[in-house]
């Protein structure tokens, strides 16, 4: 398909995206054909490493493309995204329970969907242009495709900080926050490819890796230690107290995002910190994302970013404090029948 290239190269699974043009989005069908290839290649002794890379120098994935879920669940069909969030899902969960080395290189803008397919391989890769985040909340949506799962194991309450403001990371504070493992400049990347492509042997990754530029995130750590280990109120009253520049960055972000996505984003992070394993995380993520277009801010939040570009988004709640426990536990109590099945 014209989006994605799935072939072998000697011993290495190749898959690439290919929809520069669009910040590599990730389709529906991108998600099943990545699954599919992941499946061929599991009983396949000929593959020995699957590598997933990214055609392009702006972005690896810049998230899923949600103009159809947009488009659908404005006409009342909420079932095309929940189809198309069950399957990525299911897709995030083979890729980080694969049985075999899995290496990603991840260029420029990884977000939203692209952790989900980059940042749950068992060796990935940034490099100078790198910048990662998890910015759904800013849409409607808490963080998904697994992302509670990486946020819940960074050191501290940077999870928090990072899942509720939407914040970006560069190489260092990725490799930092445990959403990559290795940085290599850009330039050395064909090399990488070629090698692994010719041996099939991850190895060569630490031999290549350099120490990555120093980050923002040891520098403000005690400080969101500190202002993320209270419920959402309390957050909100402690960054109004603080004060500093950080603090008050910090809190223009988390108000202008969706009340009801950072409440809940916050309570899932923070159950699956007494959790184990992706599929937990995921089966969560999914109980907010099956609610999301007929009860959440999703809609709305789409309309007010992408679609009318007014960032001026109506939401439901007009503050985090608004957020009642109610509210949360409405949006992720178990879906019977409809729970993800992976």
């Amino acid at each position: 398909m014209p989006d994605i290239r799935i072939y072998r190269e000697g011993p290495a699974g190749r898959i690439t995206l290919t929809r520069p043009q669009a910040l590599n989005a990730l389709t529906w069908a991108m998600c099943r054909e990545i699954a599919a290839a992941l499946a061929r290649w599991r009983d396949d002794a000929e593959v020995r490493l699957v590598l997933i890379d990214a055609e392009g120098d702006r972005a690896f994935c810049a998230g899923g493309d949600i103009q159809e879920m947009y488009d659908t669940g404005r006409q009342g069909d909420f079932d095309y995204g929940r189809r198309f969030w069950a399957d990525e899902y299911r897709m995030n969960a083979m890729i980080a329970e694969y049985p075999k080395p899995v290496v990603a290189l991840m260029q420029g803008f990884t977000m939203g969907g692209g952790v989900g397919i980059g940042c749950h391989a068992a060796h990935r890769v940034v490099c100078e242009t790198s910048r990662i985040a998890m910015p759904e909340v800013a849409i409607g949506l808490v963080p998904d495709v697994g992302g509670t799962h990486l946020l819940a194991r960074a050191p501290g309450r940077l999870g928090d900080y990072l899942g509720a403001t939407a914040a970006r990371m560069g190489p260092g504070d990725a490799i930092r926050t445990g959403f990559a493992d290795l940085y290599i400049p850009r330039e050395f990347w064909l090399d990488v490819v070629t090698r692994l492509e010719a041996t099939g042997n991850p190895a060569i990754l630490d031999a290549m890796s350099e120490t990555p530029p120093s980050g923002a995130l040891e520098r403000h750590q005690p400080e969101i230690d500190r202002l993320f280990a209270g419920a959402p109120a309390e957050i909100v009253a402690a960054l109004e107290a603080e004060g500093s520049d950080f603090a008050r960055d910090t809190l223009a972000a988390l108000t202008a995002a969706s009340p009801l996505a950072v409440a809940c984003g916050l309570r899932n992070i923070r159950d699956q910190r007494e959790a184990s394993g992706i599929r937990a995380a995921l089966a969560r993520e999914y109980r907010f994302t099956w609610r999301a277009a007929e009860r959440g801010d999703f809609l709305e939040g789409i309309r007010a970013l992408i679609i009318d570009k007014d960032k001026a988004p109506r939401w439901q709640h007009a503050r985090l404090e608004d957020v009642s426990e109610g509210d949360v536990a409405a949006m992720l109590a178990g879906l019977g029948e409809h729970e993800l099945v992976l």
